[in-house]
């Protein structure tokens, strides 16, 4: 949903946007989250969040002259924390700095110095050139991908007639893609398409995912027969989709559309963050290696923003449809764009190395070194290190959620249109963003484990106010119903924030060297099955209470049981006191190497059991 719903736990709701991506207001955050990955690799001065996992298996290995591949070592997320200089004062005593003489002279001063003001506060230092406006594009798009959001829970309510139990279970299953991220790394890594690794896989995503939404606002051409109808109206489709016409209706077919483009968002955001990734690490410039990622989600950022308010503004002038119309030029431009970016094919790098005598002679396949990295994670994921923190982040993830009960009550009972939707979506990303500083400034130092049980705690009696708006009991305090959601939102989504941001942490600070990337994409994909498990027991619930479109009876339990349910995962709050007991600024001052878990000993184990 685009907003927080009165039966989310803050956490949860923090959780909820950023899994989203693409579809929510989650990518509006781009605020510093240090995380150290090792003692030689970090992302402290990449200011992203929520880090991403960064699936670089095959630029972890060199081609050798047969044609094969050696690993040299793995790559994880990185920069230089040290190397970042600050450019503004160096960049003082260049010559072009210096004014020159005469009129003309002063012009190109001037000149100059407009053209490095914008260098360093739009780029952050990094040389303009067209890859690096790819970049910044694709993160771009993946913000402005909500400008949809609203469109399909719109959609889906009131162009095919679905009831909150039937949305909330389809929403779930929107995230599934997002549940298999490793995949994609693994998949881009080891079949190269077209002789690329990179830029066709995003030519292709953007090409899929134009089509998809492009479906959606065509209405399937009229091919498909509308959900009311059923199978009465598949007769007269089958004269143009042959034996599809009588199994496939609208509603199928919209799934399948939404399904296929939060596929397409995701796959692309996994080969965007390898991109990205891969350029800090060959780059000589330290300020690549500390500000792209600041500015490919700045850029994320942007695009969110501006979408989370016309994402319900242009609905109050539109149908449905005709946004999903807009949006399917932004994947199409993530397939031009995609163009730009500087990638050798595989046959340059078999050429290159063939050339040259520093290669390893090693015969050692892409396939054989996925199935290395797999080896490892699976000996990692044993440790009870990672999988006791992993299995609690699950449970305090998987609680049930009933979005889709007060979406339905909003709209339908409180008679909120999509403007003030929108409106909601766009004062809860920037208060995501008050949440991030205030965490900044002041819970870096407090113990990960403390932030996640008081924020849980907090969580209950917060949630239970929503219990005013439901009753209307808002409104014999003298508090209208658009300022009690709209700063219900604002407290929340600060609160949400707190819990949210350790979790990153504690995610990154679980991944041992040697297999950062791949374990980290694993969480988060674990993570938002959690959230697609809180979805669907959450829909189960709405359906059990006979919650509808018009019937909000039970609506006061289906909150009482999901506030209520979010506490019991701090029964098993002690599986996270490895690291649960120190702060974000203890666990960066500490070397990674303290973990305990040793793949070298598990490697050869964890084969034999592959």
């Amino acid at each position: 949903m685009a907003i927080r719903t009165g039966n989310e736990p803050p956490h949860k709701v923090a959780l909820g946007r950023h899994r989203w991506r693409g579809h929510a207001t989650a990518t509006v955050l781009c605020l510093a989250v240090p995380l150290n990955f090792s003692s030689t690799s970090s992302v402290a001065t990449a200011f992203v969040v929520p880090p991403k996992p960064r699936l670089l298996w095959r630029q972890g290995r060199t081609a050798n002259r047969k044609g094969g591949y050696s690993r040299r070592r793995k790559i994880g997320m990185s920069t230089d924390n040290d190397a970042v200089t600050d450019s503004r004062t160096s960049d003082l005593a260049t010559p072009d700095k210096v004014p020159l003489v005469g009129t003309s002279g002063s012009v190109e001063a001037v000149t100059l110095s407009a053209v490095d003001t914008i260098k360093e506060k739009l780029f952050l230092g990094i040389e303009p050139t067209p890859e690096i406006i790819a970049i910044m594009t694709i993160y771009f798009v993946e913000g402005a991908l909500g400008l949809a959001r609203l469109a399909q829970t719109f959609l889906l309510k009131d162009t095919l007639g679905l009831g909150p139990a039937e949305m909330s279970a389809l929403t779930g299953i929107f995230t599934l893609p997002w549940t298999v991220k490793p995949i994609y790394g693994f998949l881009s890594d080891g079949f190269p398409l077209f002789g690329y690794r990179r830029r066709s896989y995003l030519v292709l995503a953007g090409i899929v995912g134009c089509l998809s939404y492009t479906a959606l606002g065509a209405d399937f051409w009229n091919m498909l027969p509308p959900y009311e109808s059923g199978v009465a109206a598949a007769t007269d489709a089958s004269t143009n989709l042959g034996w599809l016409g009588s199994k496939v209706t609208d509603l199928q077919g919209t799934v399948a559309a939404l399904m296929l483009s939060s596929a397409c968002i995701a796959f692309s955001d996994v080969v965007a963050d390898g991109i990205v990734v891969q350029r800090t690490r060959e780059s000589d410039d330290p300020k690549v290696a500390g500000g792209l990622q600041s500015l490919c989600w700045g850029s994320a950022a942007f695009g969110a923003l501006i979408s989370a308010y016309f994402s319900g503004s242009l609905l109050e002038i539109m149908g449905p449809r005709e946004v999903f119309q807009i949006t399917a030029v932004l994947p199409l431009l993530v397939a031009t764009i995609a163009l730009f970016v500087d990638e050798k094919s595989v046959w340059e790098l078999k050429a290159e190395a063939d050339a040259s005598p520093d290669f390893d002679e090693q015969d050692e396949s892409p396939l054989e070194g996925i199935k290395e990295q797999v080896s490892d994670l699976w000996s990692a994921i044993k440790q009870p290190a990672i999988w006791k923190p992993a299995l609690f982040l699950f449970l305090w993830q998987s609680t049930p959620t009933g979005e889709g009960a007060m979406l339905y009550f909003m709209t339908n009972d409180l008679g909120f249109g999509p403007e003030f939707l929108g409106r909601a979506r766009l004062v809860s990303a920037a208060s995501t963003l008050i949440g991030v500083a205030f965490y900044q400034k002041y819970l870096r130092t407090v113990a990960i484990k403390d932030i996640l049980f008081w924020t849980t705690i907090a969580s209950t009696p917060l949630g239970l106010l929503q219990l005013l708006l439901i009753t209307h009991a808002n409104r014999s305090l003298g508090i209208p119903d658009g300022a009690f959601v709209l700063g219900d939102d604002v407290v929340l989504s600060i609160l949400g924030e707190f819990a949210f941001l350790p979790t990153l942490v504690l995610a990154a600070r679980l991944c041992p060297p040697g297999v950062e990337a791949v374990l980290f994409a694993t969480l988060m994909s674990i993570f938002n099955g959690a959230s697609t498990v809180g979805t669907e027991v959450g829909a189960a619930l709405t359906k059990y209470l006979d919650i509808t479109e018009s019937n909000f009876d039970n609506l006061i339990t289906l909150n009482l049981i999901c506030n209520f349910t979010s506490l019991y995962p701090l029964l098993f709050i002690g599986w996270l006191d490895e690291f649960g007991d120190q702060s974000e600024e203890e666990l960066e001052s500490n070397d990674l190497q303290e973990l305990p878990v040793d793949l070298s000993t598990s490697s050869a184990q964890a084969k034999g059991d592959l």
